[in-house]
């Protein structure tokens, strides 16, 4: 990988001051391991200063000394390298070594060919080139002025965006390799709930309750959107759950007297600084508020939400910037968008919203993609300022019905990871009976069957893993996360099937706002986590899993009177039963005909293993205070535990690292600069089969020949079968899936595609191409880009590779110059500029009478040692006016 500067040039000690800003330390105190420090002390510590933000957590000591603690920057703020002379004397000594005799022509040669992946800050290249020779300045002013010297960059994870111009500390969350820094090797993230508040004597569940030592991330749940900023309500309540309220009779729920709130945020606080290497994340919005939020009366108000937050950039900056700020004021590692859904799916999402949303169908992707950007960005400058680099995640759908109406999902390449809701596959919404979050499709779902879906495609795509190899083709194993449920699914009144399992329940109109059809969802004790709308009980089979466990031993627990239930409501028995293929656990009660899809110990080790062998980054599950505690003997009731995050924990706790690399084949490391949009999808199901355009804009200062032969990875959550429209003859030369998927689920990651520009075109610089592609199935956004031409195959930008190196066309000559016989004969190949095309005035068509007379749309022609292209049927001069556009010139 090349370098504008490299470590034995100028030591790593001149990069650090390259890339921070100095800090005058002369009065500044040395740190001292176990001294009292307040938010806002600033003292040095291994020759770099640091400002106190969290006082409680500065006085710690260990795992917070400032440069040294691993979690160091959950307390304190990185000011720079200290230099008792301050900033100039700092810049001065990079110049003077730059300037110096012996690198100045290291720096020459190999400053037009420098990596993408390595930056260096604006104002150190401005100095340089202002202090420096003419010929270091000329060579530093062609190189691109994002282009950074750091070792930051060492640690992005593969094909996260980078936003351009700002040295993200990418290294206090991920190793060299780009993989997360965690206790154990994959994540473990837990939802966590405001409401469990023990209300009528209902189980409560805090922050003490939680498994610190099982578990890697917590996300809570929820914030909200009110007037475009994020907002968990009147911060300033005592009764506020965030912010407000205490709990002094729970031993261990003592609030943190050193931090300015109470409440959840108080306790998530004070256990982070018990536990450092779990994150917190803040998610915002939910099912529930997508599109509103609960006031303080616990009224719903339909605001809009994410649904007009994305209406306009004002919005979405205003929101970022609150974001930022809820970060820092909470202490929060991140922020995960729980946004359900950016689809333009008719009547998705919850029927509160659907005023709102389905009058914006067309439009909600593409503001989705604006707000994760932005978000991207501002957190990005934040972490810079913060020195510690800010999560930014998703809890996104699996079903295809739904990302069918969502593009291409090409939010991804912004996303740490993203977190699948690989759950709700099945449910009382309609009256097919299954599993609601199976691991693998049988070939019986009864719902794919009613539309004919096998019959079709071959394969079935209401399962985890059709959801796992959707986002797989474009984003490393390890940045995806499969979701479990720590909750049920039911209906009642069951025919048919094996027990319940691919039965039908009766249609009903007895269903949930917005719907005038569903099945019959069960009620009572089979539903004791249910909603309730309009003053009635949403029948959904809702329940914990310390509540199925205690129906599966027939046990009336005491807590029932808290639900206005009782032992009188337990009618018949219900057995477990297990199916292995989809790797569904449900409990059957053939007295009240009652069917619960579960998930438990035995269905989790198995998710578990394949999380491990596919490379997986971890499981995500929704949500804490549904795990259960279960005693030996069967006759004893079940309690809130933490006994599935515990399998979790042991199974991922010595185990392999997970995939940290996108592609599955060897990529090229010269990368052509190019930039992608996408758009002109049909919305909801007129977009069958699936087509959009992708424009393709070449930003490099390369051009693209006719003939250029590009390939891309699809992946197999679509059939293989990609066709396009807009007459490339596209060829689909790897095919990753073939027959069904039963039992073992799609056979590799990706399908590979190819097409070729058409010979009488050009990619010139600046220019750009749009294709019109169609799919059976939904996919992710294309990845692991390759165009070959002149003997020579470079990867696209937009792929954000690890270790990527732009080409320009100095460094694509000099390194056609030196890396052997392929680039040798790359080079002869390519010749001069106007090799193979007529020369003016020896046209390329001919008139009626065979002489040569004219040039129509695409022909090329030279004059003068100048390639023109032709716009359109023209018989004047090349270049001479607007019927020609100039291609190249030798």
């Amino acid at each position: 990988m090349r370098k504008i500067f490299t470590l034995a040039m100028l030591g790593s000690a001149a990069l650090w001051a390259a890339s921070s800003q100095a800090y005058d330390c002369t009065n500044v105190p040395q740190y001292a391991n176990g001294s009292s420090y307040a938010t806002g002390a600033i003292v040095k510590n291994q020759g770099n200063a640091y400002q106190c933000t969290v006082g409680g957590w500065c006085t710690v000591g260990g795992p917070y000394e400032p440069g040294v603690g691993w979690a160091y920057t959950n307390a304190w703020s990185g000011l720079g390298a200290c230099n008792s002379t301050g900033s100039s004397s700092v810049a001065s000594s990079v110049i003077s070594s730059v300037q110096s005799s012996s690198v100045q022509s290291s720096v020459i040669s190999s400053v037009s060919s420098v990596s993408s992946s390595v930056v260096v800050s604006s104002s150190v290249v401005s100095s340089v080139i202002s202090s420096s020779s003419s010929s270091i300045a000329s060579s530093l002013s062609s190189a691109s002025s994002s282009v950074i010297v750091s070792g930051n960059e060492a640690c992005r994870p593969d094909g996260l965006y980078r936003t351009p111009g700002q040295d993200v500390p990418y290294c206090s969350v991920y190793d060299s390799e780009g993989r997360e820094k965690m206790a154990i090797d994959r994540r473990i993230i837990g939802y966590f709930p405001s409401w469990r508040l023990g209300a009528n004597g209902t189980p409560r569940y805090l922050a003490n309750n939680i498994p610190w030592g099982k578990i890697t991330h917590i996300n809570y749940a929820f914030a909200h959107i009110e007037n475009n900023k994020i907002s968990v309500g009147d911060v300033t309540s005592p009764s506020n759950p965030s912010t407000g309220l205490t709990w002094p009779d729970v031993p261990g729920a003592e609030m943190d007297p050193s931090l300015s709130y109470k409440g959840h945020f108080n306790l998530l606080t004070k256990f982070k600084k018990q536990y450092p290497q779990v994150k917190t994340m803040i998610s915002v919005g939910g099912w529930a508020e997508t599109g509103g939020y609960f006031d303080g009366n616990g009224e719903r108000v339909a605001s809009g939400g994410f649904y007009t937050l994305t209406d306009s950039q004002a919005n979405i900056d205003t929101f970022a910037d609150s974001v930022v700020a809820f970060l820092r004021t909470y202490h929060f590692d991140g922020a995960d968008i729980d946004y359900e859904y950016a689809t333009s799916m008719k009547d998705a999402g919850n029927p509160a919203d659907w005023s709102i949303a389905n009058a914006r169908r067309a439009k909600l992707m593409s503001g989705y993609v604006a707000l994760m950007k932005t978000l991207r960005e501002k957190l990005d400058a934040a972490s810079v300022q913060d020195g510690k680099h800010y999560l930014l995640t998703v809890a996104a759908p699996s079903s295809g019905y739904l990302l069918r109406g969502m593009d291409m999902y090409q939010v991804t390449q912004y996303l740490d990871y993203v977190n699948i809701m690989s759950y709700d596959l099945h449910g009382a919404w309609n009256e097919f009976v299954g599993p609601q979050a199976p691991l693998f499709d049988d070939g019986n779902d009864g719902e794919l069957q009613k539309w004919s879906f096998y019959s079709a495609y071959g394969i079935g795509y209401l399962n985890t893993d059709w959801g796992y190899h959707y986002f797989r083709g474009s984003m490393p194993a390890g940045r995806i996360n499969i979701g479990v449920p720590y909750y049920t699914r039911g209906w009642r009144d069951v025919s048919g099937g094996t027990n319940g399992f691919w039965g039908k329940s009766p249609t009903s109109n007895q269903c949930a706002v917005g719907l005038t059809v569903c099945g019959k969802g069960a009620v009572g004790i089979d539903n004791i986590w249910h909603d309730i709308e309009n003053g009635a009980e949403v029948a959904a089979g809702a329940n914990p899993m310390w509540h199925a466990k205690n129906l599966e031993r027939n046990i009336a627990a005491s807590y029932l009177s808290a639900y206005n239930l009782s032992a009188a409501n337990l009618v018949g028995t219900y057995q477990r039963f297990y199916d292995p293929v989809t790797v569904s656990p449900w409990l059957w009660n053939a007295t009240t005909k009652v069917f619960i899809s579960t998930e438990d110990e035995e269905s989790l080790r198995t998710k578990a293993d394949y999380v491990i062998d596919k490379g997986i980054g971890g499981i995500m599950f929704w949500e804490l205070s549904g795990d259960f505690a279960c005693p030996n003997d069967p006759t004893q009731a079940c309690t809130v535990g933490d006994t599935m995050t515990t399998v979790l924990y042991e199974k991922f706790a010595d185990t392999s690292v997970y995939g940290a690399r996108k592609a599955n084949r060897t990529m090229p490391t010269e990368t052509l600069a190019m930039s992608f949009s996408l758009g002109d999808y049909p919305v909801g199901d007129s977009n069958f089969p699936i087509t959009g355009k992708l424009t393709l804009t070449n930003n490099s200062p390369l051009t693209i020949p006719g003939g250029a032969v590009f390939e891309f990875d699809y992946g197999t959550s679509d059939t293989g079968n990609i066709g396009d429209q807009s007459g490339l003859a596209i060829q689909n030369i790897e095919v990753g899936h073939t027959g069904n998927n039963i039992g073992t689920g799609l056979d590799s990651d990706f399908n590979r595609a190819r097409f070729s520009l058409p010979g009488y075109e050009t990619l010139a610089p600046g220019a750009s191409r749009t294709f019109t592609f169609t799919q059976k199935l939904p996919t992710s956004m294309y990845s692991n880009w390759t165009v070959t031409f002149g003997g020579k195959t470079y990867a696209l930008s937009f792929d954000y590779a690890r270790g990527a190196v732009l080409a320009t066309s100095s460094s694509s000559s000099s390194s056609s110059s030196s890396t052997g016989n392929s680039s040798s004969s790359s080079s002869s190949s390519t010749g001069s500029c106007t090799d193979g095309v007529n020369v003016y005035p020896n046209w390329p068509q001919k008139d009626w009478a065979g002489n040569p007379s004219h040039a129509v749309g695409g022909d090329k022609m030279a004059y003068q040692g100048s390639v023109y292209r032709a716009n359109w049927w023209t018989n004047s001069i090349p270049g001479s006016d607007g019927s020609w556009t100039f291609v190249c010139s030798d």
